[in-house]
């Protein structure tokens, strides 16, 4: 018997194992992911971005995002990189925020 259709926050759990290793840390802590999309077969459509165009590790993290899905449970994980809107320091968890920056 199949178990519970995933969800968007098991989505979410999946990728707060990715981390940005220049700033060191995940992205949904960092406030990179945009969205989450997943069907009832187990499928997933993320949407992120990076902190800028120009970061290098980009395609790292993309890989990693889906292989932590995939790892998770989803049968099929699509990562999109978008730019827009752009990424800011605002979008980062206020307790990280605080912790990095200083300020909320």
């Amino acid at each position: 018997m199949p178990g519970a259709p995933l969800t968007p926050r098991e989505a979410a759990e999946a990728l707060s194992t990715v981390d940005d290793p220049e700033v060191g840390l995940d992205v949904v802590t960092l406030g990179l992911v945009y969205g989450l999309d997943v069907s009832p077969e187990g499928r997933v459509q993320a949407t992120l971005t990076l902190t800028t165009p120009a970061c290098p590790m980009g395609g790292m993290i993309r890989r990693e995002a889906v292989e932590a899905l995939r790892a998770r449970g989803f049968s099929h994980a699509d990562v999109e990189v978008v730019w827009s809107p752009p990424w800011s320091p605002a979008m980062v968890d206020p307790d990280a925020r605080r912790a990095l920056f200083g300020y909320r």
